[in-house]
């Protein structure tokens, strides 16, 4: 009826567009109803048969549109923190800016069903935070491990229904520690020998998995940097460069250019250029100098040659298992 629906429209409608933002309304608001109904469902609506798909969903509730709305208008709110950046609390809030940049919306159906028992009261922030860097790991460990993605929309629209709500971090845990090959979360030994030999310099969100190695032991964000190849990408290296890297030049530049233990993140790129490593470590703002993370060793390394990029990409590797790191469960609580 008319006066129903002015009603709606301000009390839950009007309110949901303004927390979206008239920008995001347009761009967002098809994905988060498609979300939205996979998590209510557990079914994946076409994306061009969206709002077929809502009105046969609608149809079929016994409640009241009143309830459906509200329902809506809540729902709206977890996705506005995940997907639009509105979270208060800060670690959750950093968290959902790391999925972005990673672009796992694909888990945000599971999410809101996660966030909406955080409403609920039946989840602590931290619990949720620990869910969310879970479907993080998750995620990245498959894309560095070149796991087919495929799979990943079913898994996380029937994921909830694996979960049971009186101890959900676990479940969360067990669900993806239990998950068939073709759907594994990567143990740390694949995830630590593949971070090694792949392109990250080329991999999808490059900035990402470099901030999020650099950030993990510090208080203060490290935002504004850009990468550096410690070995050039120049193919016409200087004979300084080739002198130093030996005999074998040629293949340990194609090889390991791109790769873990040759990126890092610095302020100075024009200024590094494609300058002998000495001359990187010794310079002013050099490797030496440098008060990255990333950069500790560099400044005690005496030449930088295949010996030691493998070193230093060992490193970085243990370090990535701790920074995405896998579920860990007993034997006997996965067998319950």
């Amino acid at each position: 009826e008319p006066k129903l629906q002015t009603e709606l429209y301000k009390t839950y409608w009007r309110p949901m567009e303004r927390a979206f933002g008239q920008a995001a309304y347009v761009v967002h608001f098809d994905a988060f109803m498609r979300h939205y109904l996979t998590a209510k469902t557990g079914e994946i609506p076409n994306v061009r048969e969206v709002y077929v798909a809502f009105k046969t969903f609608a149809r079929g509730l016994k409640g009241d549109t009143r309830d459906l709305v509200a329902d809506i208008h809540a729902y709206a709110s977890y996705y506005c923190a995940m997907a639009l950046g509105t979270e208060a609390d800060a670690p959750l809030k950093q968290a959902f800016h790391d999925l972005r940049e990673l672009k796992v919306d694909v888990a945000y159906p599971f999410l809101l069903d996660v966030y909406h028992d955080y409403k609920q009261g039946r989840l602590v922030s931290e619990e949720v935070l620990r869910i969310v860097r879970l479907v993080e790991s998750y995620v990245f460990r498959r894309a560095i491990c070149a796991i087919p993605t495929n799979s990943l929309n079913k898994t996380f629209a029937g994921l909830s229904r694996a979960l049971k709500k009186d101890r959900s971090l676990e479940s969360v845990q067990a669900a993806l520690l239990l998950l068939p090959s073709y759907r594994r979360f990567p143990k740390d030994e694949e995830f630590q020998r593949e971070i090694k030999l792949r392109d990250l310099y080329n991999f999808r969100s490059r900035s990402y998995w470099l901030r999020r190695l650099e950030n993990d032991k510090r208080r203060e964000r490290v935002e504004e940097f850009t990468i550096e190849h410690i070995m050039p990408q120049n193919e016409n290296l200087s004979a300084k460069w080739r002198e130093e890297l030996g005999s074998d030049w040629q293949r340990i530049h194609k090889e390991l250019l791109h790769t873990l233990g040759n990126l890092t993140l610095t302020r100075y790129n024009s200024r590094y250029s494609d300058r002998p490593f000495a001359e990187k470590r010794d310079i002013e703002d050099g490797f030496k100098h440098s008060p990255l993370y990333l950069n500790i060793g560099l400044g005690q390394c005496e030449k930088w040659d295949e010996a030691a990029i493998r070193a230093r990409a060992d490193r970085l590797a243990d370090l990535a298992v701790q920074v995405w790191q896998a579920p860990a469960l007993p034997e006997e609580v996965l067998a319950v």
